[in-house]
């Protein structure tokens, strides 16, 4: 007795109507998610979701990967490559503005404050979208060539202080052996892209992301006498001003985009005290080495020189926290036509360049990574701008299906061959 093989255009067309079958199921994951967020390196209950449907599929799942992470394997009938799928599982520290019946109430600690938790960055999708596409691969085991390796991710904004994880610690305990990749793939939901959208892009694609932290430290006094002491935080109003002619002004930015910005300023705890201690935090984001490294010592000089200016003694640290993020050509151009077929053709297009970062540019140092975006904002978000890391972002949950299939379809022509 033989048993028929689908054809892969057959074999895609079962894939998918098995993923609109359980569309209401993709939706209810995701709402879990973002009702119950966790922030990086705390999210326990979402991979444990995770590792209890996949052990159910009956793939082979190892957990505790990078603190949190998850893995499961689903090897296919038939011989193929070894395509790698990604999904971030962490949220992060913001107050959520948005009034749905499963939004987030969940407050935490985290660096020392309290927070709130929110899925701000659409990582409550990638990990449902995964869910599903690992279900509808799965149910095809029969017919599918080639080897899947589903990778949930936790920690992908960062670790807290003091902790490592994310990617390049997965990749450090074992994540791309026992089998490795031939490649990598992931997804991301980005507000204000109009949610019946898909981008897909060749070479660089996001920007390298490094952490600035200064600490300006003067002299404590009086808030009436301030000459008998030496003021850290008029020190720091010139630092922030001083840093932002580094790219208006010192910079080539024709040769690549650059971002310097100063998101983090804080000194004192009362109105009549001169502190002795400010502090600045930031994110410098970049695409050339050349000119990153450049930057860092330019960061480093004018922090410096400007505090020195007025007795302030400024602590400079410039810290790489993630690489610039790249989708090879030839990759891309192997899944555009499944993106078409999710998506079709009037929706698909290639991206431009984007200042964000992710630490899925990790899994480009080791193997080949494609990486593509899908939409997820309503009409009305695209008109009012709401973007990633707002506590207004609000995923159309149209998109999850889309993003499902989208990724599935693309696995599907990498493993085939096409």
């Amino acid at each position: 007795m033989t048993v028929a093989v689908k054809t892969p255009l057959a074999l895609d067309e079962a894939v998918d109507r098995h993923l609109r079958e359980i569309e209401a199921n993709l939706i209810a994951w995701r709402r879990d998610f973002h009702q119950h967020p966790e922030l990086g390196n705390r999210e326990t209950r979402t991979s444990g979701i995770v590792a209890a449907h996949l052990e159910r599929l009956g793939l082979k799942v190892t957990t505790g990967i990078a603190h949190t992470g998850v893995v499961a394997v689903l090897e296919g009938a038939r011989p193929g490559p070894v395509v790698g799928l990604r999904a971030d599982m962490d949220a992060l520290p913001i107050v959520e503005q948005v009034d749905v019946s499963f939004r987030s109430e969940e407050r935490t600690e985290y660096n020392g404050e309290l927070v709130g938790v929110m899925h701000a960055c659409g990582h409550d999708g990638h990990t449902a979208v995964l869910m599903a596409v690992a279900e509808a691969l799965t149910k095809h085991r029969s017919e599918l060539p080639g080897t899947v390796k589903f990778i949930f991710q936790p920690a992908e904004e960062g670790a807290p202080d003091g902790e490592e994880g994310g990617a390049a610690l997965m990749i450090r305990e074992g994540v791309l052996e026992h089998p490795k990749p031939d490649m990598m793939m992931g997804l991301h939901f980005v507000s204000p892209v109009p949610s019946d959208q898909i981008l897909y892009y060749k070479g660089a694609m996001l920007a390298s992301a490094d952490i600035i932290s200064i600490k300006l430290r003067g002299k404590q006094g009086h808030g009436a006498r301030p000459w008998t002491g030496i003021d850290p935080i008029v020190s720091a109003a010139q630092v922030v001003l001083g840093l932002q002619t580094i790219v208006s002004r010192q910079v080539d930015v024709t040769r690549e985009p650059t971002v310097l910005s100063i998101t983090i300023n804080r000194g004192g705890i009362r109105h009549n005290i001169v502190p002795e201690i400010a502090e600045l935090g930031g994110t410098l984001r970049t695409f050339d080495e050349g000119m990153r490294t450049d930057i860092h010592a330019r960061i480093k000089r004018t922090a410096e020189m400007i505090a020195a200016s007025s007795g302030v003694v400024a602590d400079v640290d410039v810290k790489t926290q993630y690489p610039v993020t790249f989708s090879r050509a030839e990759l891309a151009e192997r899944i555009v036509p499944a993106l078409e077929r999710a998506a079709g053709p009037e929706n698909v297009r290639q991206g431009s360049k984007m200042m964000a970062a992710d630490d899925f540019a990790f899994f480009g140092h080791h193997v080949p990574t494609t990486y593509f975006v899908v939409g997820c904002a309503t009409p009305e978000q695209v008109a009012a701008g709401v973007p990633n890391h707002s506590p207004r972002f609000h995923l159309d949950e149209s998109s999850l299906l889309l993003g499902a299939r989208a990724l599935a379809a693309a696995a599907l022509d990498i493993l085939h061959g096409t």
